[in-house]
């Protein structure tokens, strides 16, 4: 074995010494002054393509539904079981995984939820009836719930803070770009070749990230915190490397200084103590929050404008277009915009914004589709800016050790409220009636407004080790 092989077996086994805090701080200036590179754009690619179908898969159940009314029968309230089995999927995924990544990396667990989401995917085109899709959505839901706080870990532990905000939003601006892609595909498929071929489309991603997945280190952070300063310090070369072959000087690195005391192993219980409480609590409320909303709205109005309003099939399609594409010109405003306006400021405006649009729809009686149209995607596209940040944001409280696990609770919050809100939907339309609905997403909204402003901690500009010891 060589010199360097012996080195890197110790480092793996042994446990993070005071020497190995010194090189990990080390390490992370090295990090923190590295600009965007080809290299690190391209990693944010191969995992984007994961995180678009991801956020296909999502939404395409809600493209599907009006023809499943149909075909299978379904009541309100199996339809809003049928969207919210994903979820509550996605809750279980969010932890499961969050917590194996702390254990094996992020890159192994990364594709261990890919091959499940798109395996079950696969399933959903021999769903037979309302029982048996709930199954399908329900194990798909464990894949794609543990996808992305995993790649939301990975993405911000390469890069620096000033860049940080920018660089992992347009990233995370994938994800409302795949749920605008889902309303496309529903429009010009669903009508031709029926509800499958939603799911037909979904596969896509085994055939582009497996052959990808050999172009992707391990991220440099998460193997310091495990003592494996060798294999960190050979990524983070491959990207020094990568920078100055463009001609790039790099600055010299600045190491914090090292706290020896400082904890080193993963214990999820340490998110709920300290200075963490506080931020676990603030992220899983706004998760819960924005969610509840947003993915209340999004995966019903297809089938609102078909059922409720009368409206043909490829109308009721387009219309949930138009709700998602607007979302996705909201997120690139917010991707440009959050390093500058800071992450609290920004999250307090639109929750407190978003009660207009719903208010307004309340009082108006959500009497037409038109109504429905404008106010609910106003709505939506503010409340978009904070639901697609959040993985951001969760990441960037948390240390590495519990970056993973940080980041799997908090999206379990936010996959708990993607599940209520549909079926709050479905309760509401089959009992008092839609106006009511926008003024139990208005009440929501003001409370994710409060709790922003109470307990939210500004992140902009500094380091993920300055923020999180």
């Amino acid at each position: 074995m060589s010199a360097l092989a012996a080195e890197g077996a110790m480092l793996h086994t042994a446990d993070v010494t005071p020497l190995n805090a010194a090189a990990n701080a080390q390490l992370i200036a090295r990090l923190e002054r590295l600009p965007i590179t080809p290299r690190l754009t391209l990693l944010r690619v191969i995992v984007g393509i994961a995180t678009f179908f991801d956020a296909y898969t999502v939404l395409a159940i809600a493209f599907a539904m009006p023809q499943l009314v149909s075909e299978w029968a379904l009541t309100p309230a199996e339809v809003g079981a049928i969207i919210s089995a994903g979820y509550v999927g996605q809750l279980l995924g969010a932890v499961l995984f969050g917590s194996l990544a702390e254990k094996i990396g992020r890159l192994r667990t990364l594709f261990i939820t890919i091959a499940l989401f798109v395996s079950m995917d696969a399933a959903c085109l021999f769903a037979w009836s309302g029982v048996s899709m709930i199954a399908f959505r329900f194990l798909q839901g464990i894949g794609t719930g543990g996808e992305v706080p995993v790649a939301s870990a990975y993405i911000s532990e390469f890069i620096g803070a000033e860049k940080r905000g920018r660089f992992f939003l347009l990233y995370e601006v994938i994800f409302p770009i795949g749920l605008m892609f889902a309303g496309t595909a529903g429009y010009f498929l669903v009508p031709l070749y029926g509800w499958k071929m939603m799911f037909v489309v979904g596969l896509i991603p085994s055939m582009l990230t497996i052959p990808l997945r050999w172009f992707m280190p391990e991220s440099p952070r998460w193997l310091a915190s495990k003592g494996r300063i060798v294999e960190a310090n050979a990524v983070v070369k491959i990207l020094e490397d990568s920078a100055t072959a463009r001609g790039v000087t790099l600055k010299s690195p600045v190491a914090r200084t090292v706290d020896l005391n400082a904890k080193v192993s993963s214990d999820w219980r340490e998110l709920f103590s300290g200075i963490y409480l506080k931020r676990t609590l603030t992220i899983w409320g706004l998760s819960l929050c924005v969610y509840m909303i947003n993915n209340g709205l999004v995966t019903w109005l297809p089938t609102l404008y078909s059922q409720l309003f009368q409206l043909p099939l490829k109308t009721s399609l387009a219309y949930g277009w138009i709700t998602s594409a607007v979302g996705v010109i909201a997120s690139i405003i917010c991707a440009l915009l959050i390093d500058k306006v800071g992450r609290k400021a920004w999250y307090a405006s639109a929750f407190l914004a978003a009660i207009v649009p719903l208010l307004a729809l309340c009082w108006l009686g959500a009497t037409s589709a038109t109504e429905v149209l404008i106010f609910a995607t106003a709505a939506y596209a503010i409340l978009q800016t904070v639901a697609f940040s959040l993985y951001l944001y969760s990441a960037e409280l948390y240390p590495t050790r519990l970056r993973a696990v940080g980041v799997g609770f908090g999206s379990a919050w936010l996959r708990a409220g993607s599940s209520m809100g549909p079926m709050i939907v479905g309760s509401i339309v089959a009992g008092p009636g839609i106006r009511y609905v926008f003024a139990a997403f208005a009440a929501t909204a003001l409370i994710g407004g409060l709790v922003t402003l109470r307990s939210a901690i500004e992140t902009k500009g500094k380091s993920l080790e300055e923020l999180s010891p």
